[in-house]
């Protein structure tokens, strides 16, 4: 696991955002408070915490709902929130009230940080960037990467399966994912979808006024790649492309049918999904931001303390050809959360596909399959091949849960078992991580 990031690192805001829209204010007019250990030790503090510095009367915490889910809805007429089980607050203020919260909150014990709220985006969709002539990425003799058009292996969907579950062992590997939970923070599912009838399944939506039914079909993509049947049904041209086919798979619905949400929806699952137990949390989300955010960082550490792995998409902000390598972003570059990158059907980086970010813990720390990957699609169409860091990592995720399944580890150990049965690829780890994820046996 990247080593976590101290209150001293350079690469992170200061406790008071540290970055210019922060000290501009929140597109959402809410604000993140990053409790520090100690108070999150207990609720209480954390509440007493929240209403203090904000002001907050009436502050909703998501110990308060069914399932520790929170209800958006209900949650939008209170002052501020409270996510239990992450230690963090979110508060809604107006600029200059946000600037002097800060400024109170920086010699706070009980406060590590206090940052904008955000918004996050779907990492791909149907129009995601599509890789028409895979393109290798190896060593030249000058400066830089070379971009060559040949490689000693190519894999392709055949009639039985996907060319990712194919590059990634999943067909020889006896492991379902049985047992194990796997939340997947998205658009949401298409609930409706035969592949998925029968399944133990839960869907919750954390975006006000949308249900989890999927609009958009990211979400529906990205349950399919991770957890779709390992005998889906028979219709023409229909091929296995899930991995974890008997895991429970628990939908969070954190971007709107439009693909996009807010920090406050994407907690909330978080939150929801870690009190649930869930193993790996599947985010193929994220923002092009270079700085480490606190609220992610700190959410993924306590999510590992907690036996929850997550797992993000690393980014599609790269143009390779273009010579740009583009960067991990939010929330991917987290230290404690893992970072993937998309390969290509030769096993090269996908063009698109950021590399490692040089800040603290900004590394691609895996890769998987990303690109033209089928998988479901909202009906009537029901599949579509799409491409993107959005699709490599419900490959991850699947992985996990199959790994989880047979070695029942958890958190860090979970991450190192993923690290450790990765095979090696002839590309710079920059790109890459630890190599291409690979299933148990």
């Amino acid at each position: 696991m990247s080593s976590s990031v101290s209150s001293s690192g350079n690469d992170l805001p200061d406790r008071s955002g540290g970055e210019s829209s922060d000290r501009q204010g929140s597109p959402t007019g809410r604000y993140v408070l990053v409790l520090s250990d100690e108070a999150f030790a207990r609720e209480s503090d954390q509440v007493e915490a929240l209403r203090s510095l904000s002001g907050a009367v009436n502050v909703a915490s998501t110990s308060d709902y069914e399932w520790r889910a929170l209800d958006v809805e209900q949650a939008e007429g209170a002052d501020a929130t409270v996510f239990a089980d992450l230690g963090i607050g979110i508060f809604t203020a107006d600029p200059e009230r946000a600037a002097s919260i800060m400024a109170a909150a920086a010699d706070d014990p009980r406060v590590t940080a206090v940052e904008a709220e955000r918004f996050m985006y779907a990492l791909g969709g149907p129009e995601e960037v599509r890789s028409e002539s895979p393109a290798v990425q190896t060593p030249s003799t000058d400066t830089g990467w070379a971009t060559v058009r040949t490689a000693p292996v190519e894999f392709a969907d055949t009639a039985e399966a996907t060319w990712g579950l194919q590059a990634t062992g999943v067909l020889d590997s006896e492991r379902t994912g049985q047992g194990i939970s796997v939340a997947v923070l998205d658009t949401g599912l298409d609930l409706r979808h035969p592949d998925f009838a029968g399944r133990e399944l839960t869907a919750r939506s954390f975006v006000s006024g949308e249900q989890a039914q999927d609009g958009n079909g990211h979400g529906t993509h990205c349950v399919g790649t991770s957890c779709g049947p390992s005998n889906p049904p028979e219709p023409p041209g229909s091929r296995r492309y899930g991995v974890a086919g008997q895991a429970e798979v628990l939908v969070g619905k954190v971007l709107g049918d439009g693909g996009s949400g807010t920090d406050t929806n994407i907690l909330a699952a978080i939150n929801w999904a870690i009190s649930n137990d869930c193993r790996v949390i599947s985010m193929s989300l994220g923002a092009d931001i270079r700085r480490v955010s606190w609220r992610y960082e700190t959410v993924g550490r306590r999510a590992l303390n907690r036996g929850s792995l997550i797992v993000a998409a690393a980014g599609n902000n790269a143009d390779r050809d273009a010579g740009n390598p583009g960067f991990v972003g939010v929330p991917a570059n987290s230290p404690s959360i893992m970072a993937v990158g998309a390969l290509d059907s030769r096993l090269g980086i996908a063009n698109f596909s950021a590399r490692s970010n040089p800040v603290d813990g900004g590394q691609v720390d895996i890769a998987a399959p990303g690109v033209e990957v089928y998988s479901t699609w909202p009906m009537d169409r029901r599949y579509r091949t799409i491409s993107g860091t959005s699709m490599a990592t419900p490959h991850v995720s699947g992985i996990a849960a199959l790994l989880a399944q047979r070695t029942d580890a958890r958190g860090e150990a979970l991450w190192s078992e993923l690290v450790r049965g990765a095979q090696r690829l002839e590309l710079p780890a920059v790109d890459v991580g630890a190599g291409i994820a690979k299933a148990p046996s």
